[in-house]
């Protein structure tokens, strides 16, 4: 094994990782992949208590030993940080995943400015915290922040305006602060995951190629973050189509834009995990 790969190993085992946006979907797989992968102590949030409980249990049973599961509001700045206190205070963390995110389903008022409020502001309160915590740890001490972005980042897409521009915007910033926070001995990933079963995608209606379960895109995550890979992009037949999509001249995207299906035709509410 490497020196980075067995960083990350030893931090799991030792210390806390944190995971917002846990009840379902990717952060609740990754929390039970991590526990399979020797975490101990895992600190998970979400906005609905009972699917926090089932997934849990589900890490105690993967191996975890103790499992903190809150409901945590993390567009709420003050109530995100006073959580991550709390938990750095219990056992300090090593690992956090700003995963939390939401669908903007029918691009109302309503739904834009939620969706805004979610993958942009909670990835900032959530990165924010780690960054002040991490520092205060010292440079040698195992410090990795992991934000979740995705495909949709790479290229304007007119079927989901809002949640492209929210995947680009921390998806941009989170590698710009890998360059930042490396002196620091602070490493940063970006996660740009395809389609992935979550409660987002169930109310899909349009086409999902590449499709991949929770379980298959968690194992992917976490063993590219344990090698510190910068920019996790997959599947790579999609990470190549819509990085060309992004080159391609304006009017020619723009055309190819207007012709791609909706992404959420017949719902009105977003999703948040």
């Amino acid at each position: 094994m490497s020196k980075t790969t067995d960083s990350f190993d030893k931090a799991v085992r030792e210390s806390g990782v944190l995971i917002t946006g846990a009840s379902s979907g990717i952060g609740a797989a990754v929390a039970i992949e991590c526990a399979r992968r020797g975490a101990k102590t895992l600190f998970l949030c979400g906005r609905d208590e009972g699917r926090l409980a089932s997934v849990a249990d589900a890490c105690r049973a993967a191996g975890a030993e103790r499992v903190k599961a809150d409901k945590v509001d993390v567009t709420d700045a003050e109530a995100v940080g006073r959580w991550m206190r709390e938990c750095d205070a219990e056992c300090p963390l090593a690992v956090v995943f700003a995963n939390a995110g939401r669908g903007t389903a029918k691009e109302s008022s309503e739904n834009v400015r939620a969706t805004f409020n979610l993958n942009v502001g909670g990835v900032v309160n959530t990165v924010l915290p780690a960054i002040e915590l991490f520092r205060a740890h010292g440079p040698d001490k195992h410090a990795q922040i992991v934000i979740t972005a995705s495909i949709a980042g790479y290229a304007p897409l007119p079927p989901c305006p809002s949640y492209a521009a929210t995947k680009a915007c921390v998806k941009s910033w989170g590698l710009s602060l890998r360059g930042f926070l490396r002196p620091e001995n602070i490493r940063v990933n970006v996660v740009c995951p395809g389609f992935v079963r979550s409660r987002l995608t169930d109310r899909n209606t349009c086409p999902m190629p590449m499709f991949m379960e929770a379980g298959d895109a968690a194992r992917t995550i976490v063993s590219r973050v344990r090698r510190d890979i910068g920019l996790i992009a997959f599947p790579w037949p999609m990470r190549l189509a819509v990085w060309f999509l992004s080159v391609l001249p304006w009017r020619l995207a723009a055309a190819i834009g207007r012709v791609l299906p909706e992404k959420n035709a017949e719902n009105t509410q977003g999703i948040t995990l």
